[in-house]
C-alpha cells in the first residue's frame, strides 16, 4: 500500500486486485452477474422531465464524467443549469441532501460512470436509499448514465419514485 500513487478508491482498489491475481485468483467484471439491474436508455417513470430538467441533465452529465475522470467521484446535483453538489468521498446520499439544503427543491441527480471505469468493482449504483434521500431532499430527477450503472431494486425504485413525483431516466 505504500507504494500507491494516491489513496483514491481506484488506486486501493487496483492495488488489492493486482494481489489477488497474482495469487492466481482473477476478478470478473460486475456485470457478469448483474446484467438485469443494467440502467436501460430512456424514461423509467410516468413523468418525463421538464425541458430544464433536460438542460441540466446534459449540462451535469459532462460534469459528472469529468469528475469521474479525475476519480473525485460519480455523481454531480444540478439545478438550473448550475453545479448546486459534487459527490466526492462522503458519498451520493450525503451530496443530495446538501444539494437540498443549499437550493431547495426541483434539482436532478446525475450518476455516471467514470470514463475509465473498471468494470470489476466500485460500479455506479442507485437504489432504494437513493430514492428516499432524493425525497428528503425534494430532488425530482434522477438520471443515471444508461448501461454504466447500476439500479438495485429496479421496479420498487420506479414505484416509489412514481409516487413521489420523481423522474427516473437512463441516458447517455
Amino acid at each position: 500500500m505504500m507504494k500507491l500513487k494516491d489513496k483514491s478508491d481506484d488506486s486501493i482498489m487496483l492495488a488489492v486486485t493486482e494481489e489477488f491475481v497474482k495469487e492466481g485468483i482473477n476478478m470478473r467484471n460486475v456485470t457478469d452477474f448483474t446484467a438485469n439491474l443494467i440502467t436501460p436508455h430512456g424514461v423509467l417513470t410516468k413523468k418525463a422531465p421538464s425541458k430544464q430538467e433536460e438542460k441540466d441533465m446534459e449540462f451535469g452529465f459532462r460534469i459528472a464524467k469529468e469528475i469521474g475522470r479525475l476519480d473525485i467521484g460519480q455523481t454531480v446535483i444540478i439545478k438550473d443549469t448550475a453545479v448546486i453538489a459534487v459527490e466526492a468521498i462522503e458519498g451520493t446520499d450525503s451530496a443530495i441532501i446538501r444539494a437540498g439544503t443549499l437550493a431547495g427543491d426541483g434539482t436532478v441527480v446525475i450518476k455516471v460512470s467514470k470514463p475509465a471505469q473498471d468494470k470489476r468493482f466500485d460500479y455506479p449504483a442507485a437504489g432504494m436509499q437513493t430514492i428516499r434521500t432524493m425525497i428528503e431532499a425534494k430532488a425530482r430527477v434522477l438520471a443515471l448514465e444508461a448501461e454504466h450503472t447500476l439500479m438495485l431494486d429496479k421496479a420498487n425504485m420506479v414505484k416509489e419514485a412514481t409516487a413521489a413525483g420523481i423522474t427516473i431516466i437512463g441516458i447517455k
